[in-house]
């Protein structure tokens, strides 16, 4: 499949900022996580992150490139319209950036977007009812797990305009027959919201492939670790990114370049 779009490239090349020199690395950082777990489809999906103090743009992984090979340096800025905004040799893929658009442009919380083809995301996603609530991961996102039917490749506005519905104020999203999304008020929470649905929809595949009865809580005992998974609206990752970054740095410090 290609999708390549080589979009008007608007401006030359400025100097980069702190805050944006941050960014870059965080989501170079988020890029290799997601290959280290193997949750990437070769050279598809993607992680876009805005861009502090530059309001409508963004950066996304240049197409082309597996996730291994994302590092701060080649991340590709973008404006909502589709314009490199200043100075890149690569492409963008432009399916995706209409998908992530759609919800930066919705969502002025939406710092980050995570969207991947995960396995047990897919398989999950194609379940009637969903994720259920069997295990603590699950639960965290009882009440705030949004689904989107499926309808081909190309991504239209209108088809923007129903996700963006069903959607609501959501930090994620199963897309049916396609794959999982999180919403992240920083490039930490999106992954770790990420990393917390992937975990309970390979919990639901395994227990359901047990082919003996399934344990639910009760309802009263849902709600109450539901409430309590989302500690009051806390952003989360704080704790845990610092963690995985020393990780990366261990295996292979690169995605800093």
């Amino acid at each position: 499949m290609s999708f390549a779009h080589v979009p008007t490239r608007k401006g030359a090349a400025s100097p980069v900022s702190d805050a944006e020199r941050q960014t870059r690395i965080d989501l170079a950082a988020a890029y290799r996580l997601v290959a280290l777990n193997g949750w990437d489809d070769l050279i598809y999906t993607h992680i876009s992150a805005s861009v502090p103090e530059e309001p409508g743009h963004f950066l996304i992984n240049p197409f082309g490139l597996c996730f291994d090979e994302v590092c701060a340096s080649n991340l590709v800025k973008i404006d909502i319209e589709g314009n490199v905004v200043g100075v890149s040799d690569h492409p963008v893929n432009a399916t995706g950036f209409a998908l992530h658009g759609a919800v930066h442009r919705a969502r002025s919380d939406a710092f980050c977007v995570m969207h991947l083809h995960n396995t047990a995301g897919i398989a999950v996603s194609a379940q009637r009812e969903g994720l259920l609530p069997l295990s603590q991961h699950a639960l965290r996102f009882h009440g705030q797990l949004a689904y989107h039917d499926y309808e081909g490749l190309a991504f239209t506005p209108e088809e923007g305009d129903k996700l963006i519905s069903h959607l609501a104020d959501n930090p994620a999203m199963l897309l049916r027959n396609h794959g999982t999304m999180t919403i992240g008020r920083t490039i930490a929470e999106a992954y770790v919201l990420m990393a917390t649905l992937v975990k309970a929809c390979e919990i639901q595949l395994q227990a359901q492939a047990s082919h003996v009865g399934l344990v639910l809580p009760t309802e009263a005992v849902i709600e109450r670790a539901a409430l309590q998974l989302r500690d009051g609206g806390a952003i989360e990752g704080v704790l845990e990114w610092p963690a995985l970054l020393r990780r990366l740095d261990r295996i292979d410090a690169s995605y800093r370049n």
